[in-house]
């Protein structure tokens, strides 16, 4: 493919993700964002096999951007999942003023 060709497909691509993303309602961003960490540890793994075979500095260099955002998306997709994950426990139920005095009195004695 000629790289003017490669370039369309690129601007298009992004085009339609930003679309498709945009369309999204809000309930769902949480649980595709734990989705896609499945997907950007493929892409972890692709990037790691393929610096072996890199033969420039070019590819080495867009190589170690792509491992680096790949990471950056699977941490940031971990700690969102967590923080989701949060929402669902229970809480403690809170203290009457009397069990704290009577806890309070116990750390004393």
């Amino acid at each position: 493919m000629s790289t003017v060709t490669e370039i369309a497909i690129l601007v298009l691509a992004a085009f339609v993700g930003f679309e498709v993303i945009s369309k999204v309602p809000n309930t769902l961003h949480t649980p595709l964002m734990s989705g896609t960490n499945a997907i950007h540890g493929i892409v972890l793994l692709g990037g790691l096999l393929l610096m072996s075979q890199a033969s420039g500095v070019l590819e080495q260099v867009l190589l170690v951007i792509a491992v680096t955002f790949g990471t950056i998306n699977v941490i940031g997709g971990f700690f969102v999942t967590d923080r989701m994950l949060e929402m669902f426990k229970r809480k403690d139920p809170p203290k009457d003023a009397e069990s704290e005095e009577a806890e309070k009195r116990e750390e004393r004695v």
